[in-house]
């Protein structure tokens, strides 16, 4: 299934940011959460046919690194690096003169089409278009940008996100504003509109709890690594090599008839239900891959996903407020409460309805100083006795808006859920109201998966 493909580095460079001043950001407890979790890798496919190296050297290149330049400028802590000094009792983002961000620019002989279609493939394929993070215990990058000319067919942007420092919606935010200096073809320090206009101020989050979270998170990290105050970065691809990608879409007819199936069978009554496209997609995709797993009913499924805190603290946060603010909310259920074939996607959409609605009657804070110790917990459990089902990126993005003057994506496709069995989210290319999943999952099963996928909600 793979091809001979090869990725041939044409430069690195580091991009500065148009003119800036040395600062320093300090991180909160939303940020701390994700100390030593993995990076967020992310791909952005254009498609541009009979496109030239001559007109990406001469035309494309220079205006996507003159607009990030330009970018870097509002998102100044992106062109610095995460520290940790002996001295100091915890880590902060420092910019400091001559830091800027690492970019690599390639070229690759892959399928473009294949590699942005919706059919299976290797997972390991899309791993030369992603860069890498540079780390070491004192320092780490924030970010790093890899842009990749497909001959004739298009290009890609790759782009490697320090999960402490930013989330998913900051992330967008930066590649909508980056989006947006290049196609107006802004050459000086122009201004973002309001909504891309990144906020910094750290006042604004509060820690209502009493448990000091943002100290409470350093600690239980710090105690999993025996003190070790390192900010290395684990370069581990996990069970990437066994695994297979696909992408699968689910239509406003689709959720119809999956909203219909849940309440002709629930017993808590239309009015209690909280059937959201997103509830609706995750309950059915993760009833969908426990049963593509198969095996014994008894083993524990983890599902969890993040939900945006910001208009949900008290008061709300700003929306273009840069950095993590987002909560963990997680399941533990048996694997054989979702493989029933009658009853399994109900189990899942009732019980996910539950979680999101417990966010409004709970509040968002509600038991965060237990969050990240189960997390940590469960993942101390022997390989695959727990499956794990989480979520990255939002339908609520508008991924594919990210219009850098050649149009809209052909295709976005997070590169990270290969470390697990993480699915993505996001609004469909092609379908108004749609949901786009991507799936890594070992080849049998992604068989199995593709075989029931909808049959059973017709």
């Amino acid at each position: 299934m793979a091809s001979s493909s090869a990725v041939k580095i044409l430069e690195t460079a580091q991009i500065e940011p148009i003119s800036a001043v040395e600062s320093s950001l300090p991180f909160t407890f939303f940020d701390t959460f994700w100390f030593t979790m993995a990076p967020v890798e992310r791909l952005f496919f254009y498609s541009l046919n009979d496109l030239t190296p001559a007109d990406f050297s001469s035309h494309i290149l220079p205006n996507l690194k003159q607009s990030l330049s330009l970018t870097l400028h509002h998102f100044l802590p992106l062109a610095g690096n995460l520290m940790w000094p002996s001295n100091a009792p915890k880590p902060f983002i420092s910019y400091t003169r001559n830091n800027g961000v690492s970019l690599t620019v390639a070229e690759s002989d892959d399928d473009f089409h294949r590699l942005t279609g919706n059919g299976v493939f290797e997972a390991l394929e899309l791993h030369p278009l992603i860069p890498r993070l540079v780390s070491s215990d004192d320092y780490a990058s924030a970010l790093a940008l890899q842009i990749t000319l497909f001959p004739g067919k298009g290009f890609s942007i790759g782009i490697t996100a320090h999960h402490m420092v930013l989330d998913g919606k900051t992330t967008t935010m930066f590649m909508k504003s980056w989006a947006y200096h290049c196609k107006q073809g802004n050459t000086k320090n122009s201004p973002l509109p309001p909504e891309l206009t990144p906020v910094f101020d750290r006042n604004v989050i509060k820690d209502p709890t009493g448990f000091d979270l943002e100290m409470l998170y350093l600690n239980q990290w710090l105690t999993r690594t025996n003190g070790n105050k390192s900010l290395k970065i684990s370069t581990n691809k996990g069970a990437a090599s066994d695994l297979v990608r696909a992408t699968v879409t689910i239509s406003p007819e689709d959720f119809k008839k999956m909203r219909q199936r849940v309440l002709s069978k629930s017993s808590d009554g239309s009015n209690h239900l909280h059937l959201s496209p997103f509830v609706l997609t995750l309950g059915y995709i993760t009833s969908c891959i426990v049963k593509a797993r198969g095996g014994a009913g008894d083993r524990i499924v983890f599902l969890g996903f993040t939900a945006d805190c910001r208009p949900r603290c008290n008061p709300p946060v700003p929306e273009n407020y840069f950095g993590n603010c987002n909560a963990v909310l997680v399941d533990y259920s048996k694997a054989g409460s979702y493989m029933d074939f009658e009853s399994g996607f109900e189990f899942a959409a009732e019980k996910l309805s539950k979680m999101v609605k417990g966010l409004t009657e709970k509040g968002v804070l509600q038991g965060a100083e237990n969050r990240l110790a189960h997390l940590l917990e469960i993942t101390k459990e022997p390989a695959g006795s727990v499956q794990m089902i989480t979520v990255a990126g939002s339908p609520r993005f508008d991924l594919y808006g990210t219009d850098f003057g050649w149009g809209t994506p052909w295709k976005v496709v997070v590169v990270s859920i290969d470390r697990n069995e993480a699915i993505s989210m996001a609004e469909s290319r092609e379908l108004n109201k749609g949901v786009e999943v991507g799936l890594a999952l070992k080849k049998d099963e992604m068989e199995r998966f593709l075989s029931m996928f909808l049959k059973d909600v017709y």
